[in-house]
């Protein structure tokens, strides 16, 4: 279990002064040697992207070819203060997987060292502004969604999972975690046996696949209608993708406070580092390189979806 994680981390991001500094020091305290905290700034405020690596027993920071896992907490805020006080419910994405990176880094110290490298990326800011968004606000972020990928998406990466809250909309309707299917240069792919293996083991329930259209796997500023942000990462790079939503039966805000669920937020930091596990020793594919390739002869290149179309100025 994480609880001792989230916990630790929640009491540094549920504060007004929450910042990447702190979350460095628990990192680095816990015995990650590889932290960095960036001060990102936009028209409405800054927030500190925080990404840590973890190394792996043959992972490629050390020479091995083991390949390497990107976990990612996307969200426009942890906080919408002076709007809202307290922790939103937007900010479990960023919660999820720095609990992630926290675990991982804690087993690495005490002898559990899995075999691929990890890199968790995210970023910590307690007031960030909010969105007007059907059918509830979403949260919104001090930066463009254009600085959030260059700083978390990593050309390291072999695989992306994205976790964000997906509380507000009414496609899926269940209290946990779902994910979806895998995104790759702009094609939505079935999704993953293997995952959903990992989901079912990690819930002890049958595994949830939100649904995703082909809007949502396109860039932000183009005009089009976006579940959330959980599929972003897709648009600027060549790995595959999976959204990990933790979601709501009913629909709740992103700005909305107390609505964070510990055991929802856990289960998908556990369910990331169980799959960190299998896909560092090859034993958990995104996606089924046969068919892909069948895919690309069949129907061609889809990268065209990652850009931001014909209608380049509304980007």
């Amino acid at each position: 279990m994480l609880l001792r994680e989230m916990l630790d981390l929640f009491a540094l991001l549920d504060t007004p002064r929450a910042c990447g500094a702190d979350i460095e020091r628990l990192l680095v305290e816990s015995g990650a040697d590889d932290v960095r905290v960036t001060t990102l700034s936009g028209e409405r405020g800054t927030t500190d992207s925080v990404r840590v690596l973890v190394k792996g027993s043959d992972g490629k920071s050390s020479g091995g070819d083991a390949p390497t896992l990107g976990i990612i907490g996307r969200l426009g805020g942890l906080g919408a203060r002076p709007a809202a006080i307290g922790f939103t419910s937007d900010g479990d994405g960023a919660l999820a997987a720095l609990t992630a990176a926290l675990k991982l880094v804690r087993m690495h110290a005490a002898g559990d060292v899995i075999a691929g490298d990890v890199i968790v990326a995210t970023h910590v800011c307690p007031d960030a502004p909010t969105l007007e968004h059907d059918p509830v606000p979403f949260m919104d972020s001090p930066i463009t969604m254009r600085q959030c990928n260059e700083a978390e998406v990593d050309e390291r990466m072999d695989a992306i999972l994205s976790i964000d809250t997906t509380k507000g909309n009414r496609v899926i309707n269940l209290n946990g975690v779902a994910i979806s299917n895998t995104i790759k240069d702009g094609y939505i792919l079935e999704a993953s046996n293997d995952l959903l293996d990992v989901l079912t083991r990690v819930t002890g329930k049958l595994p949830a696949v939100f649904p995703c259209s082909q809007q949502d796997i396109t860039p932000y500023g183009n005009g089009l209608h976006h579940l959330n942000s959980i599929l972003q990462p897709a648009v600027v790079t060549d790995a595959p993708v999976v959204g990990v939503a933790i979601t709501t039966e009913q629909m709740v805000a992103g700005c909305a406070t107390g609505a964070s669920h510990a055991e929802d937020v856990e289960t998908a930091a556990r369910f990331a580092c169980e799959v960190a596990k299998g896909f560092g020793a090859g034993k958990v594919s995104f996606y089924d390189e046969a068919q892909y390739a069948r895919l690309r002869a069949l129907y061609g290149d889809m990268r065209r979806f990652q850009t931001a179309g014909a209608d380049a100025t509304r980007a």
